[in-house]
């Protein structure tokens, strides 16, 4: 498989690394209505289900057998959850203003999630 396929992911992966490691300040203070909306924890869930999606992407129109792909892409989920864990530790001690929030993480971990369903149900199941 051609490492071009991955650029789209590694850039996204610089976009989250970026993004995580703004300091609190930078960041906007939080509405009553972001609040109650959980838009905190849509970001999380949208910015890692990306990075899985994208790092499954080249995965799902490779030649590789099916049950590699469905391997391949279990790996990633739990690869993107681990980052995910990893950026919350990141925030804790590097980052000024920011903390440790374990429901970020388990945000992160359902976008993963998310991303394989998405990529299993509508890629997969349309090459067979």
């Amino acid at each position: 498989m051609n490492r071009k396929y991955f650029y789209t992911a590694f850039a996204w992966f610089m976009i989250v690394l970026v993004l995580i490691c703004l300091p609190g300040s930078d960041l906007p203070k939080p509405d009553n209505w972001m609040k109650i909306l959980y838009l905190d924890k849509i970001i999380h869930t949208f910015l890692f289900g990306m990075l899985a999606y994208l790092f499954m992407r080249p995965m799902l129109f490779s030649e590789i057998r099916r049950e590699r792909k469905k391997a391949w892409l279990i790996g990633i989920v739990i690869a993107t959850s681990a980052w995910g864990i990893t950026t919350e530790f990141i925030q804790k001690y590097l980052v000024t203003g920011r903390s440790f929030e374990l429901a970020d993480w388990i945000a992160d971990s359902c976008g993963a999630v998310f991303a394989w369903i998405f990529a299993w149900k509508t890629q997969l199941k349309k090459a067979h």
